[in-house]
C-alpha cells in the first residue's frame, strides 16, 4: 500500500460463515467513506464450516484484507491475541464476527481516536434478555469497575479501539478479551466510551454461554494481582512472609515459655510445635 495503514479492524470469528460476506461488506462501505487508509484483519479460529475457504476468496480480491487461520479453536482471547500481532494500522478496532455490532458506529470510535484518546470502549445503550441477565451484567461490570479502578460501563462488549502499541504487546488469554484495557492502560493514557447498537443475531448460535463466563472471575484475580504486585512482588510475598515471621515466632516464644515452667512442650503441644 502506497501509504501507512491508519486503521486496522480486527474481527475473530468461529464458524460464522453466512456472516462474512455481509460484514465484510459493510466494513469496505463504511470505511471507504472515511477516506483513510485501512486493513481488515480476520482471525478464523478454527472454523469448521468453510469460513476460512471463504475469507481466503475475499483476501484474492482485496489486498486490505489478511486472514490468519488459528489451527483449532482456541478462544476469543487467543484470536484477539494473533490479530494484534497481524495489525498494521496506527489504531486497531475490534468487534465480533456475527453482524451484531454495527460497522456504521465505526466513525464514533475513529471520531474519538482522532481527539486524541488511546482506548474507546463500547458502550451498549441498551441489553437484551430478561431482567435477571441485566441485573448480572450490572453487577458484573459494577465490580469490575470496582475492582480494576477503570470507570467504564461495559466491559464485556468486543467493540473497542486501542493505539496499536498499547496492545502490541499485551498478553491475553483465558477470558482476558473483556479486561484488555485494564492491561493496555499505561499512564497517561487517556479511555473514553461511545454508545453503540447491538443488532439481533442473523446467523448462527452465540459461541458464549453461563459457563464460559465462569473463568472471569479468575481472570480478573490473575489481573488484580498483575495491576498491583507484578513490578514488585515483595509487597505480596514480603507480606505473607511477615505475617509468618511474627505468627511462628509469637508460638515459638510462647512454647519456650512453656518449657521453662517445666511443661513437655513435645507431648502436650507437639502439633502446634511442628505449625
Amino acid at each position: 500500500m502506497s501509504e501507512s495503514v491508519r486503521y486496522s479492524i480486527v474481527v475473530p470469528l468461529y464458524n460464522e460463515r453466512e456472516s462474512i460476506t455481509p460484514l465484510y461488506g459493510r466494513l469496505k462501505e463504511t470505511l471507504d467513506l472515511i477516506g483513510r487508509p485501512f486493513e481488515c484483519v480476520f482471525v478464523d479460529d478454527g472454523s469448521t464450516d468453510g469460513s476460512f475457504q471463504l475469507l481466503q476468496e475475499i483476501a484474492l480480491i482485496d489486498s486490505r484484507v489478511t486472514v490468519v487461520r488459528l489451527r483449532q479453536n482456541a478462544g476469543k482471547s487467543v484470536a484477539l491475541w494473533a490479530g494484534f500481532s497481524e495489525a498494521c494500522g496506527d489504531y486497531v478496532i475490534t468487534m465480533d464476527g456475527d453482524l451484531q455490532h454495527d460497522a456504521t458506529d465505526i466513525p464514533r470510535f475513529i471520531e474519538k481516536l482522532e481527539q486524541g484518546y488511546d482506548i474507546v470502549c463500547g458502550w451498549r445503550d441498551r441489553h437484551e434478555g430478561s431482567w435477571s441477565q441485566r441485573a448480572s451484567t450490572w453487577c458484573a461490570n459494577w465490580v469490575l469497575a470496582k475492582l480494576t479502578g477503570v470507570r467504564i460501563h461495559d466491559f464485556g462488549v468486543g467493540f473497542k479501539a486501542y493505539r496499536r502499541e498499547l496492545v502490541s504487546e499485551v498478553p491475553i488469554y483465558g477470558e482476558l478479551q473483556r479486561l484488555i484495557p485494564v492491561l493496555a492502560l499505561r499512564p497517561g493514557t487517556r479511555i473514553s466510551e461511545v454508545p453503540i447498537t447491538t443488532q439481533p443475531r442473523e446467523h448462527g448460535v452465540s459461541k458464549y454461554g453461563m459457563i464460559r463466563k465462569l473463568p472471569v472471575f479468575f481472570d480478573l484475580l490473575t489481573v488484580r494481582f498483575m495491576l498491583r504486585y507484578l513490578s514488585r512482588p515483595l509487597h505480596f510475598f514480603g507480606t505473607a512472609g511477615v505475617v509468618g515471621i511474627f505468627t511462628g515466632s509469637g508460638i515459638g516464644l510462647w512454647l519456650l515459655w512453656e518449657l521453662v515452667r517445666g511443661v513437655n512442650v513435645i507431648d502436650q503441644h507437639g502439633p502446634l510445635l511442628v505449625f
